[in-house]
């Protein structure tokens, strides 16, 4: 069947963009995890640079910053919530658009089909955590990997300029945009039947760096990873229904699969290197740590599977835009869509009203005090509360238990003790957790929390006594979670 007439039109990609950014906008705010983070220490990276944090420190670095600076550029210009909303919609539309290219090098075709299943990834659990370096940095290397799909040297001297900003963003996707594309210039210079072992090598290698990684850099692996190997987990991001979504995915993605083996043929198929970079992108996410702790950083780089799952699911995608999809698979993507962001909507909604009541209560107290968030979210695959303290705290109050500065993974760093941010991680952690116990130079100190009625509440914390949590299971959910 024909696609209308709209989709070879100029307008398609202007008026597509507009329609997928709806997320970024539907919301007095967007509810994206570490995002409430990283507009947090724009703001105090401000206070640093103008002498107003004694004990913090802004320090070069050349990864895992380039969401920040933009961030930061942004806040200067035009507030906090401006710059959250433009930084967020240009990482999504260099996400979805560079999926969306290398789907389209890889197939031969723009495969607008596919077009809300890369939606439902590029809004799943990678942005709702909100890990926008690495977001951004997969994105770019997505359009990397499409410029060098058919080459020329216009195209790869493109594509290496994006690597290094990529790189400035995240180092993890470029790392594996690079291992990808080594093997598809191998691949392209011997025959077809050899690349199964050369697919072979690649995962013997990967096995023998976890090994390396497991005693050398701390390195944990656990058996979990097998569900994010084919990327359909993106689409769970908070409660049980999502998994509704999920089971849909993957039954609609093996309807396309089993088409292609009908149009291909199996030895095609499984010979083919768009089917060989899918493989070895799932064996990494199977065999690779989960987390490692580099040297030189004081926190473990974390969920290393769950973010890599996303780039799985878009190079299936781009596996699976290979197959002519008849008209039930093209309704059943479109479909599972409308449930996933209508889930999206509901959930967000309700996320923003409990910010709403954070701010109230914290409104109420005086400029400058530290405060920390006790309300925790147990039942949710992302804790969208875990860090929410942190935007309330913009330009009024100090979120003492910001885990950023304590890492050494980020550009705001805590050098020594201070009124601002709590010094070390294991401290931030307890504090997070509610495990922590109130010191005297702590005080004073402020926590939001919740009464026996659920309402939101700002408890004075006592010196010598432990925080504590309060686990509120606020987001709808009519299928369990766990």
């Amino acid at each position: 069947m024909p696609l209308p007439s709209f989709f070879r039109g100029r307008m398609a990609y202007p008026a597509l963009s507009a329609l997928l950014l709806a997320p970024c906008y539907w919301q007095p705010r967007i509810q994206a995890g570490d995002l409430s983070s990283h507009i947090y220490n724009s703001w105090l990276a401000q206070l640093v640079e103008s002498g107003r944090a004694q004990g913090l420190v802004v320090a070069p670095q050349t990864t895992n910053v380039l969401f920040d600076l933009l961030l930061s550029g942004l806040f200067r210009l035009f507030g906090p919530q401006a710059a959250q909303r433009t930084a967020v919609s240009l990482a999504a539309l260099v996400f979805i658009w560079g999926a969306f290219a290398f789907a389209a090098a890889v197939s031969g075709h723009r495969p607008w089909n596919l077009l809300p299943v890369i939606a439902m990834l590029a809004y799943g659990w990678v942005f709702h955590m909100g890990f926008f370096n690495f977001y951004v940095a997969l994105g770019m290397c997505f359009w990397a990997m499409a410029l060098v799909w058919n080459p020329n040297p216009w195209r790869v001297a493109a594509a290496v300029a994006l690597l290094a900003l990529a790189w400035l963003a995240h180092a993890l996707p470029v790392a594996w945009c690079l291992c990808l594309l080594a093997y598809l210039a191998a691949a392209r210079r011997q025959p077809v039947r050899l690349r199964a072992y050369a697919t072979l090598a690649a995962l013997a290698l990967m096995a023998a760096f976890r090994i390396f990684a497991a005693y050398a850099l701390s390195g944990h692996w656990h058996l979990a990873q097998i569900m994010d190997i084919t990327g359909a987990d993106q689409v769970w991001v908070f409660g049980g229904e999502y998994r509704l979504v999920l089971v849909g995915l993957l039954f609609v993605w093996g309807l396309l699969f089993l088409r292609l083996v009908h149009q291909w043929g199996a030895s095609r198929v499984f010979t083919s290197v768009p089917f060989q970079l899918f493989v070895m992108s799932a064996g990494g996410v199977l065999i690779l740590p989960s987390s490692v702790l580099i040297p030189g950083f004081l926190h473990a780089l974390v969920y290393i599977g769950e973010r890599m799952s996303l780039a799985v699911g878009v190079s299936l995608c781009a596996l699976l835009a290979c197959a002519r999809p008849r008209a039930f698979e093209r309704y059943a993507m479109l479909a599972l869509a409308c449930v996933f962001f209508t889930l999206l909507y509901r959930d967000e909604r309700v996320l923003n009203k409990f910010e709403d009541r954070m701010e109230g209560v914290v409104a109420g107290l005086e400029p400058g005090q530290r405060v920390v968030s006790l309300v925790d979210l147990p039942y949710a695959r992302v804790n969208a509360l875990a860090h929410m303290i942190d935007r309330v705290c913009v330009g009024r109050c100090y979120s003492f238990a910001n885990y950023e500065p304590s890492t050494r993974q980020f550009r705001v760093r805590v050098t020594a003790d201070n009124p601002i941010v709590i010094r070390t991680y294991s401290d931030s952690w307890a504090l997070q957790t509610g495990a922590y116990r109130v010191k005297a130079a702590d005080l004073p100190i402020y926590a939001v929390d919740l009464d026996v009625s659920g309402k939101v509440v700002v408890r004075n914390l006592k010196a010598g006594a432990l925080c504590g949590s309060t686990h509120w299971k606020v987001l709808p959910d009519r299928v369990p979670a766990s």
